[in-house]
């Protein structure tokens, strides 16, 4: 299999570090493409009509987009423990804190659209602000609901994804005052996974 992949994309990180963690990264052969809304990448194209990474391409079948789907995917190729729990609260629970983590990306990159992306002239403060509240309300739910204790599931992969590249990026900060969700996060960090897909580049618009 081959991954569509940008080194500074936290969903392409995702699935990356989910195929490790499912024991998977040796089967996977990573290709790294830019692309911007403004930057129009044919390879990506043609195997994504969003444009965007990741994508999975499969031999002799057709390619997988989006990360969730692709770590629903990557969770059927490996007989160790799922990491999408099957059944009952766990999996509601590892989806709903996946879907924050989702929502955090997308924040973070609209942040970033109105503070060092879009001409200046263009910025909207109050769209910005707007985007930083939810960043703000998503850390203080993780700090309260995330199941710091439990084994490792997508939804961990997701938040530590996503934080990780809010960090890198500079947006704002979601350690202070959040020490339960600090801890986990820089325990997180050390896992093998994380270590063999570091964040790195700038976007090209």
């Amino acid at each position: 299999m081959q991954l569509l992949y940008q080194t500074h994309s936290p969903y392409a990180r995702k699935a990356l570090v989910f195929a490790h963690e499912a024991g998977l990264g040796a089967r996977i052969e990573v290709l790294h493409h830019e692309t911007s809304p403004t930057l129009r990448n044919e390879a990506v194209y043609a195997a994504n009509p969003l444009g965007k990474v990741p994508v999975l391409l499969r031999p002799g079948q057709p390619a997988l987009f989006d990360s969730d789907v692709i770590c629903a995917y990557l969770d059927t190729l490996h007989e160790g423990r799922k990491l999408i729990p099957e059944t009952g609260e766990a999996r509601w629970h590892a989806l709903r804190v996946q879907a924050v983590a989702q929502g955090l990306g997308d924040a973070g990159i609209k942040v970033r659209w109105e503070t060092v992306r879009r001409p200046e002239a263009l910025r909207y403060p109050a769209l910005r602000d707007g985007y930083i509240e939810k960043l703000l309300e998503s850390y203080d739910w993780l700090e309260r609901e995330l199941d710091t204790e439990a084994a490792v599931h997508v939804g961990h992969i997701a938040v530590a994804t996503a934080l990780s590249w809010l960090e890198f990026r500079e947006l704002p900060d979601f350690h202070a005052g959040r020490p339960r969700l600090s801890a986990w996060y820089r325990a997180f960090c050390e896992r093998p996974s994380m270590r063999a897909t570091p964040l790195s580049g700038e976007t090209h618009d």
